[in-house]
């Protein structure tokens, strides 16, 4: 669906009024596990290590203020190298807010997966609140027998209100190659039909999954429906791509787990 590009985005950046940046590099520790060696968070982005599960190392995000607010610019990026596993999420759901002066929020996540990495990226949803302006952008950049398990959740406006404005971009790479580049804008002043039939249907939750794994080269999951609202498709390379509308969060994140333990059978992600 049209909406706002990268260009236009960061044309925007220099108005923008806090600014931070959150990193992971994960790497191999020599030891069967696997170390990071960079975890930094700035401003409303701090990053706490716990404990994995085997041989992955697991991080969450906290946020440590109200962000995003409007005229802020954040950016979460991960970096794994070959052999190293990853877990990221959020210990709590992030929430899109209008902020004192208003205008425009960015939000951009940046993860890249080399040879043989894993990551798994299951954060809390973001929710858009009535009033606030956000624009998201992620980009996903995996070598050719990387793994990963991506989720995505948007929940528009909080309980009896209407929702913000939000933009979202994903791209997904595979070995220099785009396998998935798709863009949905809702809210006051999207394009119009965002909330008719053939987009959400009157539903105020919208989320997707992206689960990658090489052996799907030779054996890509089936097309199919989940249930109402949920429908899992085979992407080019290997990829299957899992979308899914819901009257609110919590029947959303039911509908994708069981769409996940569908694609993921027989392989088991990190946790």
């Amino acid at each position: 669906m049209p909406g706002a590009g990268r260009a236009t985005h960061a044309d925007r950046r220099s108005a923008y009024r806090v600014r931070a940046v959150a990193r992971v590099h994960a790497r191999p520790d020599g030891r069967g596990g696997t170390a990071l060696p960079v975890l930094e968070g700035e401003g409303p982005l701090a990053l706490r290590r716990t404990r994995g599960a085997g041989d992955a190392a697991r991080v969450l995000l906290v946020g440590a203020m109200s962000a995003p607010l409007g005229g802020d610019h954040l950016t979460v990026a991960a970096d794994v190298a070959a052999g190293a596993r990853l877990s990221l999420g959020s210990a709590a759901a992030t929430i899109a807010l209008p902020g004192a002066t208003g205008g425009e929020a960015c939000y951009d996540v940046e993860l890249r997966v080399a040879d043989g990495g894993e990551l798994v990226w299951l954060p809390e949803p973001l929710i858009s609140a009535a009033g606030s302006e956000l624009a998201v952008t992620t980009r996903l950049d995996l070598a050719p027998t990387a793994r990963l398990v991506f989720r995505e959740e948007q929940i528009l406006g909080r309980a009896a209100e209407q929702p913000g404005r939000l933009s979202s971009r994903l791209t997904l790479r595979i070995g220099g190659r785009t396998v998935l580049d798709q863009e949905l804008a809702c809210g006051p002043g999207a394009p119009g039909g965002w909330d008719g039939p053939a987009v959400l249907a009157g539903h105020r939750a919208v989320g997707q999954l992206l689960v990658v794994r090489p052996e799907f080269a030779d054996a890509p999951v089936p097309a199919m429906t989940v249930g109402e609202g949920c429908a899992v498709v085979p992407l080019t390379g290997p990829a299957a791509l899992v979308t899914a509308v819901a009257p609110d969060g919590l029947l959303l994140r039911r509908a994708l787990d069981v769409a996940l333990a569908l694609v993921e059978r027989p392989a088991t992600p990190v946790r």
